[in-house]
């Protein structure tokens, strides 16, 4: 770094009355400077409701007249913020202030969250020009056979150290910044952290100088008579001087906010002209080329705990909210209705919320599938029905809104335990279901069985090598059937006598 950097030790300024000399200075600061570093204190906030409140605002101003490199440690718990607005939020849009700061836009949605909760309304929506340090790190980094190194995310503290070969504590960030008087301490790392932005910017613009603007940047010129941006600000020199006017009326307007009773300004902005940062045509070649701009979005303004998720619908989203429970009845030919081309066989689609149910339904002999995926979309649930010509079955009430349910390939299962969703099913879709039917299909797969039933040596040789059929069954000559699908084996035992007593009782099949 610059040995000319330390040929004076930084002033800091804390300022903590708008009727100050030292608000005095920082007015004359802002008028008079190129380049500021801005950083914000708060104290920590774990409530997702509210944003943190601003307790201390940092610039550092690199002032155009002066080699001195002032910090001012703006208390915004004692000054009156109103007062300081005005100046603040112009200096913000001006051209002729570039703005620093690293990772700022949080610091930005905060401060503008305080400014409005003191009155400031629309608090602050953007910066620029503004550069973030991390942008000019990645700047200073080598070239290597012609290109540059791979950016990298680094912490202040990281680039201090490369940029400016000084060790930035970091211990006291979470420190309670609402607490009055403020430390020494804090104060020392509260300037820190603002005028090492404007140090790292000065090591950039020092390269600059060094290596100077490329030719092809000075000698390209436009056909345009407007300036659309700051780059073409840098290739088009001849209009510097329009620049300047309208930066010297911005500046003076600034001042006026600040102290409202001063006339035309001429008592702080008398020498601006002559020292207008504009001037430095390497200031506006590095603007052009890392110089960027921080805007608030709406969603910006909303702490994240109060903000709601909103999807656009999709485009076969035909439902209103309003409309899904009148939907609930909705009934027409069903998929497998053969006036449609279908077989008259009933078929289910369950997605996992009602897993339970799919198996229920397998008990009593109708088909019922579930989805291939184990997290399926609403998309593959569709498309997954109609290749099967099924109806979806869901507690979702996400999938209601889909057109799909038209063609009456969805419903709504309302009930929550698994014989009521059964019994409601049925009802529904005016199931006919008789004890020849129950456990007539797996229960693990829903495939159907194969219809010669096996004998005991004929099921121990088709289950070698994924089922063991228990050796107590051997000397009671009974029947096995085989799932054509899964090729798993059942038998009629206890456990069969009781599923098929259970679903005659929850059918009510004896009355």
């Amino acid at each position: 770094m610059d040995s000319t950097a330390h040929k004076k030790a930084p002033a800091i300024h804390l300022v903590t009355a708008n009727d100050s000399p030292e608000f005095g200075h920082l007015t004359h600061a802002l008028t008079h400077s190129s380049v500021v570093g801005l950083d914000a204190e708060w104290k920590p906030n774990r409530n997702s409701m509210t944003f943190p409140t601003v307790s201390l605002l940092q610039i550092a101003c690199r002032l155009v007249d002066s080699d001195e490199l002032p910090v001012f440690l703006l208390d915004l718990q004692m000054i009156n913020l109103k007062e300081f607005y005005g100046l603040l939020s112009e200096m913000m849009v001006s051209d002729a202030v570039v703005k620093l700061g690293f990772g700022f836009k949080q610091d930005l949605v905060y401060l503008s969250s305080t400014f409005c909760e003191r009155g400031c309304d629309p608090g602050f929506d953007r910066v620029e020009p503004y550069i973030d340090v991390a942008a000019i790190c990645n700047g200073l980094q080598p070239k290597l056979s012609g290109r540059r190194l791979p950016k990298r995310n680094k912490s202040l503290a990281t680039i201090c150290k490369e940029v400016l070969g000084i060790s930035l504590s970091k211990e006291l960030q979470c420190s309670d910044w609402s607490q009055r008087p403020l430390t020494e301490e804090q104060k020392a790392y509260a300037a820190a952290d603002a005028r090492c932005l404007v140090e790292i910017f000065n090591v950039l613009l020092a390269q600059v100088v060094r290596e100077g603007i490329p030719s092809h940047i000075q000698k390209k010129q436009s056909s345009s008579d407007g300036i659309s941006g700051l780059k073409e600000i840098v290739e088009l020199p001849d209009r510097y001087n329009m620049l300047l006017t309208n930066n010297f009326c911005e500046a003076t307007s600034m001042v006026r906010f600040a102290v409202p009773g001063l006339q035309n300004g001429v008592d702080i902005v008398d020498n601006m002209e002559s020292s207008n940062p504009c001037k430095d045509s390497y200031l506006l070649w590095i603007i052009s080329k890392h110089g960027d701009k921080l805007m608030l979005r709406d969603t910006d303004r909303m702490p994240k705990g109060t903000r709601r998720k909103v999807k656009k619908p999709s485009s076969n989203s035909v439902w209103k909210e309003k409309d899904i429970e009148s939907l609930d009845d909705l009934r027409g030919p069903t998929p497998w209705d053969p006036a449609l081309g279908g077989d008259g066989q009933p078929k289910f689609l369950c997605d996992v919320m009602i897993e339970g149910l799919a198996k229920h339904l397998r008990c009593v002999g109708i088909d019922a599938a579930i989805p291939i995926s184990k997290k399926p979309e609403a998309r593959d649930l569709i498309a997954q029905a109609q290749k099967e010509k099924r109806v979806i079955l869901t507690r979702d009430v996400k999938l209601l809104r889909h057109g799909y349910l038209i063609s009456n390939q969805i419903y709504r299962i309302k009930k929550l335990l698994k014989n009521d969703q059964l019994l409601e099913v049925i009802e529904a879709f005016e199931l006919k279901i008789s004890e020849d039917q129950l456990m007539s299909r797996c229960t693990k797969c829903n495939g159907g069985f194969i219809q010669k039933p096996l004998t005991t040596e004929e099921a121990v040789e088709a289950a070698k090598g994924f089922q063991e059929v228990p050796k107590c069954l051997f000397n009671k000559n009974l029947e096995f059937w085989q799932c054509r699908d899964c090729r798993q084996l059942y038998w009629e035992g206890t456990q069969y006598h009781n599923a098929v007593q259970k679903f005659v009782d929850v059918c009510k099949l004896n009355e």
